[in-house]
């Protein structure tokens, strides 16, 4: 199976300024002007099914994508992705039909399909060495648009070309010496849905691992919905996880700085302490 590896940072309102000042990236990059439009069944079966399926216009023509969720922790992801080019802005159903995700899911589905919501942004995109590893860093500017809802995004993605996934890890704390940023679990595809929806689920809270989870999810939420109600339940989710009696000293230490840290503006320092947090549980 075609698979992505990389790992996903959402930046503070001056962070893409701050990253574009970084000397690791230097040299020109190249500028994309991305426009996708998300298709679903009006039930969200795709969703349901944890896929995502898109249209791009780039300048050089259309391209489709299919990709499945995998796992997702921390900011890093792993999943499967088909992707190739097509004629124009009309789905190419027959191809679809014969990826191997496809065939768990009902035969009608294919005809069911719709615009669902759409993300516009511009891409810079670079491609470093580092660490004896090949990464492809894109700077993400726009906004996700689903009905009447906006939500911007200012993203960065880590995906790994070539190498050992560690060094996502390593370029990314790197970055955070001097940028604001956080591990974020959240696709534009899952924003997209949750935006229409008007609805921000968070997973339930339990051991470390699920604790930081609802952690990030709830900062996600925040960001796109605006609603302090989300704040307060990340800050919750890290202090539960800081007093958690079968957590090890390093992830008690970084979630209760993390808890206190969120009733500031997102910082370096936090930025940090959540990257090598997430890290420390998944890396």
């Amino acid at each position: 199976m075609p698979q992505e590896i990389e790992l996903k940072l959402a930046l503070a309102e001056d962070g893409p300024d701050r990253l574009s000042a970084q000397p690791l990236l230097s040299h020109s990059p190249e500028r994309l002007a991305l426009a996708n439009t998300y298709f679903d069944t009006p039930r969200g079966e795709l969703e349901a099914a944890r896929m995502a399926l898109r249209l791009r216009r780039t300048d050089a023509g259309w391209v489709q994508t299919l990709k499945t969720a995998g796992q997702s922790h921390g900011g890093l992801s792993r999943r499967g992705e088909w992707e190739w080019p097509v004629a124009g802005d009309s789905l190419d159903l027959t191809r679809l039909a014969t990826l191997p995700p496809m065939a768990a899911l009902p035969v009608d589905l294919l005809e069911r399909l719709a615009p669902r919501f759409t993300t516009d942004f511009r891409r810079r995109r670079w491609l470093l060495d580092w660490q004896g590893s090949r990464i492809e860093l894109a700077l993400d500017e726009g906004e996700v648009r689903a009905g009447e809802r906006r939500a911007a995004i200012r993203e960065l993605e880590l995906e790994l070309k070539e190498g050992d996934p560690a060094a996502l890890w390593q370029l990314a704390e790197r970055l955070a010496e001097s940028v604001p940023l956080r591990p974020a679990n959240a696709s534009k595809a899952a924003r997209g849905a949750a935006l229409l929806a008007g609805r921000w689920a968070l997973p339930e809270g339990g051991e470390a691992l699920a604790l930081e989870a609802r952690a990030l999810a709830a900062l996600d939420a925040l960001d796109d919905s605006g609603d302090a109600a989300f704040l307060a339940e990340a800050q919750r989710a890290y202090a539960r996880l800081a007093a958690l009696d079968t957590a090890d000293a390093p992830t008690q230490r970084l979630a209760r700085r993390l808890a206190q840290a969120l009733d500031n503006d997102w910082t370096t320092d936090a930025g940090r302490d959540a990257l090598a947090l997430a890290r420390h549980l998944h890396g």
